[in-house]
């Protein structure tokens, strides 16, 4: 379940001391089939998760950008609109204030707000928090303003504020997914042509379901190792000739590379990008005992991303071996990798088990237990409510900042702050 708009309306009245004009809503993501091949302009198969970022936002009178959380207890974060540009703001506030400056950089008039913000997406899980905060900050600004932005145009708008303006050099996945994604869908798309196509995904149907572990070994995408991983692959695509791996179909090709490293690299694109495809034909198919077949490519990524591309960790080699061994039709690790979580396809009378054998073995190793979750295909993100405030004729935000017990009003919603690092 996402974070309740009440409480998030509760938590801007205490921020701003006033009422919100409304709440957006953006899902975490899970991904069924297809890592690290977003920006090999390969395809993937990610699914929204009923997990969340709810955001609550009025619009201000100036052109200022502020901005709490739930999970940052620091204090508000204060951002200058006009002149705004990468590097000046840093830790989480960096992603809304990323948003804003990719809008308007976009072409698009991008008022000035107050935004608070929840979540019940663990940060560093691998579930996407940080395009969930984008997406709803994006959904936020843009209808504050009153502009229809199409879909498809706000998810690379997203993308571009954690390109450009946070400095991780992501794909269009993760904000696809959570724009573009529907309720007992898993979403296929092309990263080269960015066309999409909702596939039936409905595990619960027949009687299998998707459990979430999260091994609870945080990660930072903004560290090296991620971005070592794509300028590994453009490298091999560079010497291959072609202008990425995913013109690319055939593994024979590969024996072209010298390097041992660059090849690993590479296979591990071309053969998850048929996975992605193979997957989609069995839930396409409906044939036979589709999420056994699911489960075995599930497995062979998880060895792919562990030995070839090299981003697992402990934890999660561990999960999926006891998670296999418990029963679980197929498991793997998701996400940019170094840490966050694992995605294991079980019965549905063989979750608990499952569940059991994990635990168990990271409490004889010691180390932090896992927490589990269920992982269903929902809906993407949308507004939550409305709650308007009507100030000569248009909704803004002039609200009261409690300050030493008193409440005096404050047209821009506070003094101002600057972010903390995450």
């Amino acid at each position: 379940m996402s974070p309740e708009p009440g409480e998030v309306r509760e938590l801007f009245r205490s921020c701003f001391g006033g009422a919100a004009d409304g709440v957006w809503l953006a899902p975490g993501r899970a991904n069924l089939m297809g890592e690290h091949t977003d920006y090999n302009e390969g395809y993937v198969l990610p699914f929204a998760l009923g997990q969340g970022i709810v955001a609550a936002a009025a619009r201000r009178a100036d052109r200022r950008l502020v901005l709490c959380s739930a999970q940052e207890p620091g204090g508000p974060a204060d951002v200058a609109l006009d002149g705004l540009a990468p590097g000046q703001v840093t830790g989480w506030a960096a992603y809304p204030a990323g948003v804003a400056w990719a809008l308007a950089a976009a072409g698009y008039e991008v008022p000035g707000a107050c935004i608070a913000i929840d979540s019940d997406l663990p940060a560093g899980a691998g579930l996407s928090s940080s395009a969930a905060l984008e997406c709803a900050t994006a959904l936020a600004l843009t209808e504050l303003a009153g502009l229809a932005v199409d879909r498809r145009e706000l998810a690379a708008i997203a993308r571009r504020a954690e390109n450009h303006f946070v400095g991780v050099p992501s794909g269009i996945m993760d904000q696809s997914a959570s724009l573009l994604a529907r309720r007992g869908h898993a979403l296929l798309l092309d990263c080269r042509s960015l066309e999409t196509s909702q596939v039936p995904f409905d595990p619960g149907a027949s009687g299998a379901g998707l459990l979430l572990i999260n091994t609870r070994a945080g990660h930072e995408l903004t560290a090296g190792e991620y971005g070592r991983r794509r300028a590994e692959c453009e490298q091999a695509a560079r010497l291959l000739g072609v202008p990425s791996l995913r013109y690319l179909t055939d593994v024979a090709e590969l024996d072209r590379l010298t390097d041992p490293v660059l090849r690993r690299r590479a296979r591990h694109v071309i053969t998850d990008d048929q996975r992605v495809l193979d997957v989609v034909a069995l839930l396409r198919s409906a044939a036979g005992d589709v999420y056994a077949g699911i489960g075995w490519l599930l497995t062979q990524a998880h060895r792919s991303l562990r030995d070839d591309f090299e981003i697992s960790w402990p934890q999660a080699d561990m999960a999926v071996d006891e998670a296999l061994a418990a029963g679980a039709l197929g498991a793997r690790m998701i996400g940019g990798g170094f840490g966050g979580s694992v995605l294991a396809l079980v019965r549905a009378d063989a979750a608990d088990q499952v569940r059991a054998a994990v635990a168990n073995a990271f409490a004889r190793r010691s180390w932090t237990a896992p927490e589990f979750g269920e992982a269903a295909p929902s809906a993407s993100a949308r507004r939550l409510g409305l709650q308007c405030v009507l100030v000569a004729r248009r909704m803004q935000c002039g609200y009261v900042m409690r300050r030493h017990g008193s409440r005096a009003r404050s047209p821009n919603c506070g003094t101002r702050f600057t972010a903390s690092p995450r």
